[in-house]
């Protein structure tokens, strides 16, 4: 079957590309089991030594993706420079991790005991359409340093990154089999991934229908899981903060990539006391952020990726709540203003779900208390901001807000040296950070007698 893939931006064709069937599927698994006994024995010298040079190649491409991935993804051209460098810093940290994925000596009476990590073995990685390139890396890097092999199966929407990464990590000299992409069907050819018994780790990251569905068929085998699932973070403002610098930065903080975010702050909670001097300087910031052809370096935003998402988006918006809006370009492609919303019932499905666009609530808080309540009143944990100059406040709101990633006086959700999930239905486990091959892993025990 062919599948159509769409410029977002132009509503131009890119290409046709034929998807897979469930019998290929089953052979690209196939031929990496048969992979996962010879590159577990590669040493870890060499295994670091092949991803090093993954990350070269990679660097060597860096335009070319960056340009496919506009293409493909309605990236802004400088957000797409920016995930192609994040491949490569990504595998290029986890070259490090191989030589360094040690077990330890535990003191016991009778004899020695020693702990080592065993790799899982197949590991299928199920890629989403918003940010296909950083987040094929962050599965992909980690799993290969720990010695499994990769099965991706990318999003029918945006798959041509992720093949070009399979094509550049063969060029770079990794065995055939380690790391195969198979575009597909998500929920025959991607769940395959989750049904297949040789297949002892799923990582995926899209919606929370899919991930329960997912972690329901992973239950059936017991296997292995990391889920990155939706949210709706919060960006607390408080009276103390920079209001002029909050304000500036808050656009970007939801906006980017068209609010195709997960960690997208989609609700603004601002004290009631600078409310009025924030909404005057958010408004100067979301007029201003500039929603331009993609391929332009200064555009700040691109369109949505599919026009159904645009009517997803549309059907959010109640224009009696709309304070202001951005601009857009006239034409073709699937454009979206950024709209910001003054929310008052906050049972709305445009401040309780996830959107998925560019459109954010604003909300007053009283104080600290009313903030926190706020911010945690969400199934969702994923990230969020605060901003404060006052230290004592920042650890106590930090550490009392049910969110996984959090950053203070900044809006960095995703560093490749951190850890990266979500609490409650924002998923299950971390990604990224010095540990990540420990959920790549399985931990064993051995014990020596000393008679």
């Amino acid at each position: 079957m062919s599948h159509v893939i769409v410029n977002p931006a132009t509503e131009e064709i890119v290409s046709t590309l034929e998807l897979a069937s469930l019998e290929e599927m089953d052979l690209a698994i196939e031929r990496a089991t048969h992979a996962a006994s010879s590159w577990r024995a590669v040493s870890p010298v060499d295994r670091a030594r092949l991803l090093r040079r993954f990350s070269e190649v990679v660097d060597s491409h860096l335009e070319e993706l960056a340009q496919l991935e506009v293409a493909n993804s309605g990236h802004t051209i400088s957000n797409a420079r920016w995930e192609a460098g994040n491949v490569r810093d990504v595998l290029a940290y986890y070259a490090g991790a191989p030589e360094r994925h040690s077990g330890k000596q535990i003191p016991v009476a009778g004899g020695v005991d020693v702990t080592f990590y065993e790799p899982i073995g197949v590991v299928g990685i199920i890629v989403p359409w918003n940010f296909p390139l950083p987040i094929a890396g962050w599965g992909l890097g980690p799993a290969l340093a720990a010695g499994n092999t990769v099965v991706m199966k990318p999003a029918t929407y945006t798959p041509l990154t992720a093949i070009r990464l399979a094509e550049l990590g063969l060029e770079a000299g990794l065995p055939e089999g380690v790391f195969q992409v198979v575009p597909g069907d998500g929920s025959r050819v991607g769940f395959r991934l989750v049904t297949h018994p040789a297949v002892g780790k799923i990582c995926f990251t899209g919606s929370n229908e899919a991930g329960r569905a997912i972690m329901r068929g992973c239950a059936d085998h017991v296997k292995r899981l990391t889920l990155e699932l939706g949210g709706k973070s919060a960006n607390v403002i408080f009276a103390d903060a920079d209001i002029e610098r909050a304000a500036s930065a808050a656009p970007g903080s939801v906006f980017d990539n068209a609010g195709q975010d997960c960690c997208a702050r989609s609700r603004i909670l601002v004290q009631e006391s600078a409310y009025d001097t924030f909404m005057e300087h958010f408004e100067q910031a979301v007029r201003a952020f500039r929603v331009l052809d993609p391929l332009r370096d200064d555009s700040e935003m691109g369109p949505l990726i599919t026009a159904g998402q645009r009517e997803s988006v549309a059907a959010y918006v109640d224009e009696s709540k709309v304070a202001f809006r951005g601009s857009v370009p006239e034409g073709p492609g699937w454009w979206f203003p950024p709209t910001v919303l003054v929310e008052n019932d906050l049972s709305s499905p445009s401040y309780c779900e996830e959107i998925f666009g560019p459109v954010v609530s604003v909300v007053r808080f009283s104080d600290e208390a009313d903030a926190v309540r706020l911010a945690n009143d969400t199934p969702y944990g994923l990230s969020g901001s605060l901003w404060t100059r006052d230290l004592g406040r920042a650890l106590r709101v930090a550490r009392a807000i049910d969110t996984g990633v959090l950053s203070v006086n900044s809006h960095a959700s995703v560093r490749y040296a951190t850890p990266f999930g979500g609490f409650k239905q924002s998923g299950l486990g971390r990604e990224l950070g010095p540990d990540a091959l420990k959920s790549f892993s399985e931990e064993k025990n051995v014990f020596f007698a000393d008679h």
